[in-house]
């Protein structure tokens, strides 16, 4: 008997719903898995019909189809001699469950349902899904008559079991029962199960790749035997980036790994894993010996066929290998890079349009885009046929070859400078420059003429002029100009998107970039339906820090000495007026009152770890203590958590963006909360006021140097937000500013809390808000003028 298997696990860049695609993908995987010696195949979770088919998932069709693409799968001659399973929707007894298929020869082995569903994080499998409970048992599903009258069989083996061939025994866990802290692979490894086999949607986090393959290794070096790990790739329908990393590991040793990032849709991973290591290293282990000689026995479906040859002597066993992970500056180079490729192959349209300022965010979009150009061009010089079919369809020129990026980004991006008389001559190089460096389509227009037109429908309405407040006008009024830009951009981003293709003689449209960060959409630091208002985001997931530490990456990496000057430079909306010497006099770090490594912490704080405003107090006042006193901490705290709610309503319409950060607001699916808050956090910010009365008689002060903005600078710039509309493109609400009508009361004529009651005082606030409390109200208004 043959003591040595060769196994393969598949990586497919499957389409939601695209059952002729993915069926096509799942045999050149087969086909290809069984040219290299295979003698099994896996493959990815849910892989016939795509992982994100969602409420699809509620309609019969999508079982349906399933059924027939696996009919088409296990007749096809490529299958023959060869164990397979398929990741699929099944409806047993009129519940739904995900499950894997098992079959050999067109006779079906086993259905195995998921036992343990994932709601955490992007995931809502217990939406669709039912987990499949008693463990160690099966019960006969009855077969759809399309599939009984080609095999033969009435039924098959349904749930918790385990396939027996001659030479040895392989058993499933589907994807998140690996994370589970009770782990199926445990208890199959101790009723001799040498094979764990697991499919997977899990999908791109920045620095969480390593933790999938420490699982893996960590699950075979417990509990010894081979552990073989199936993955999609790619962006199947949803804003998640699935990122491949499909391996197989032996007793705790990584034997073979496929790439996260790439653009081929089918990948093969092999292994030829020596069954007597598993053996040998199970029993040299007495405590897990001990332990199995009393494990409960799984119910074994028995396949009469050998995995090994009696000739595989001479037949060389997988050594292990050191696999190394990519730097976060890598991944944004290559995740968001191919997840928008599958978009624009897969949206029908040619190309993208970017407006861009010359700042860290449009600069990180075109220079992703840059990097999709560079590998859709090595893909295409090391033959993927696939590839040049896509772009030869996308650019409508069936003779074209890319050759190199710059000459692929001028036909698949175009950018445009969109200057007003804020815009400063700096900025305007910037954009010229790296447009110039990256080969992207590049035009410039002035907003000026729109702007003044709209400016004028509104004095031939009202007969009023508005004006910036340096120029006498007040905040609203202020805040007005600034968002009317914003707007424009983006209806002009839309207009040249449309017919820019029309312009250069190509058929079909463009899509349009964002380019809001994850940190300007936690704070609302952004306006509605502004530039960041656009088709896709490939940024919208990444934090400030991490996009200006890619942006020094790519500067050498991909040769754009221009990005220097973009990273130096302080990163401004440039929607007011320049001061006299043309220099800016408007910065966001200084429009949002606190630094973008702050927002970040704030951002990991609230989502990562839970805290509310108190809790995250807590934790700030501990770890800012050399710098600031609790009061500051205090201070802004409440002041983020201000911002915050006043302009979470902006989560509701943010541009779909790839997926890439843990602190993501993205209000789609990955972080549900309200979106109207009541702003002031009476009861929440109390509890912080007492917590600071406790422990300012006891601060002692640092000597170091205050880093951060101060407690006053908070009060001033938190005006800047409002329910309304704010941000990016928005600049601080003097609370002095005669301007302001604090006096605005509701329709019924009562002054709201806090503002001026008649005789110029403050009028009375609720029992139970400390003197500090008050005060802190007392100077925070929203645009209108109204308290907060």
């Amino acid at each position: 008997m043959g003591r040595k298997v060769t196994v393969a696990v598949s990586t497919l860049n499957q389409w939601a719903l695209d059952f002729e695609g993915n069926m096509a993908r799942i045999l050149q995987s087969i086909l290809e898995a069984k040219d290299m010696g295979a003698s099994y195949r896996t493959g990815p979770e849910l892989e016939v019909c795509g992982y994100s088919c969602e409420d699809h998932f509620r309609e019969p069709d999508t079982f349906l189809h399933s059924w027939e693409v696996l009919l088409e799968v296990m007749m096809s001659p490529i299958c023959e001699n060869m164990l397979v399973d398929v990741g699929m929707p099944v409806m047993h007894r009129n519940v739904a469950y995900n499950c894997r298929v098992a079959f050999f020869n067109r006779q079906l082995l086993l259905i195995r349902p998921k036992m343990a569903m994932c709601d955490d994080g992007n995931y809502r499998e217990s939406r669709w899904f039912t987990a499949w409970t008693k463990s160690l048992q099966t019960e006969e599903f009855v077969l759809p008559r399309m599939i009984a009258q080609h095999t033969g069989q009435q039924t098959v083996p349904f749930g918790d079991a385990v396939i027996a061939t001659r030479d040895t025994c392989l058993g499933y866990e589907i994807c998140e029962e690996l994370w589970n802290v009770r782990s199926k692979h445990i208890e199959m490894s101790l009723a001799g199960v040498e094979l764990i086999v697991n499919s997977s949607g899990s999908y791109m986090e920045l620095r969480k790749a390593h933790i999938t393959t420490d699982l893996i290794r960590n699950a075979s070096f417990k509990a010894g035997g081979a552990y073989l790990f199936s993955n999609l790739r790619g962006c199947d329908g949803q804003r998640v980036y699935f990122n491949g990393c499909s391996a197989i590991a032996l007793n705790g040793e990584l034997l073979a790994r496929g790439q996260q990032f790439a653009l081929q849709d089918v990948e093969v991973t092999l292994a030829t894993i020596d069954l007597e290591e598993i053996r040998a290293y199970r029993v040299s282990q007495r405590s897990r010996c001990s332990t199995a000689a009393g494990a409960a026995d799984y119910p074994r479906i028995h396949c009469d066929f050998e995995m090994s040859t009696h000739s595989d002597i001479f037949k060389t066993s997988t050594p292990p290998l050191n696999w190394p992970n990519h730097t976060p500056e890598e991944e944004i180079a290559l995740g968001p890079a191919c997840w928008l490729w599958d978009y624009l192959r897969r949206s029908g349209q040619g190309g993208f349009f970017l407006p861009l300022s010359g700042g860290v965010d449009s600069s990180s979009s075109a220079t992703i885009v840059h990097s999709m150009c560079r590998q859709i061009v090595q893909a295409v010089q090391l033959g993927d046929a696939q590839v040049l079919h896509d772009i030869r369809k996308i650019l409508a020129d069936t003779e074209y070859t890319p050759d190199n990026a710059a000459g692929l980004c001028n036909r698949l991006l175009v950018t445009c400078f969109m200057g007003s008389v804020n815009s400063s001559k700096e900025t305007r190089r910037r954009a010229a420059q790296l447009a110039n460096q990256l080969g992207s389509y590049h035009i410039e227009i002035s907003i000026d003429l729109a702007v003044n037109a709209l400016l004028g429908i509104f004095n031939a309405v009202t007969g009023l002029t508005p004006r910036f407040k340096t120029q006498g006008g007040c905040a609203r009024q202020n805040l007005a100009l600034q968002n009317i830009q914003s707007r424009i951009r983006m209806v002009l981003a839309y207009i040249f998107a449309q017919l820019m293709l029309w312009v250069r003689n190509r058929p079909g449209g463009l899509l349009v970039l964002g380019s809001a960060n994850v940190d300007e959409s936690l704070r609302g630091y952004l306006t509605k339906y502004d530039c960041s208002s656009a088709d896709i985001n490939p940024i919208g997931g990444i934090s400030k820090m991490d996009l200006r530490r890619f942006l020094i990456y790519a500067k050498d990496k991909f040769n754009l000495p221009a990005l220097e000057g973009i990273i130096d430079a302080p990163p401004t909306a440039e929607l007011e007026p320049l001061q006299e010497n043309g220099e800016l006099q408007q910065t966001d770090e200084q429009d949002m009152g606190m630094t973008y490594a702050e927002l970040s912490e704030y951002g990991r704080l609230r989502k990562q770890s839970f805290c509310g405003p108190y809790s995250m107090f807590c934790r700030l006042v501990a770890t800012w203590k050399g710098d600031l006193s609790p009061k500051e901490v205090a201070d802004k705290v409440k002041h983020f958590f201000r911002c915050y709610a006043i302009n979470r309503h902006k989560m509701t319409v943010l541009t779909p963006s790839v997926h890439a950060e843990s602190y993501s607001p993205d209000d789609n699916r990955f972080d549900h909360r309200p979106f109207l808050y009541r702003p002031n956090w009476s009861w929440q910010f109390k509890a912080i006021d007492d917590e600071v009365d406790k422990l300012q008689p006891i601060y002692t002060p640092s000597s170091s140097a205050q880093l951060r903005p101060s407690s006053e600078d908070l009060l001033l710039s938190t005006q800047r937000s409002s329910h309304l509309d704010d941000s990016k493109h928005s600049s601080p609400l003097s609370s002095a500013s005669a301007s302001i009508d604090v006096g605005i009361s509701t329709a019924a004529g009562v002054p709201l809390p806090g503002a001026a009651a008649p005789g110029g005082g403050l009028s009375k606030k609720p029992s139970g808000y400390s003197k500090v409390h008050v005060n802190v109200l007392g100077k925070i208004k929203d645009r209108t003028g109204i308290p907060v």
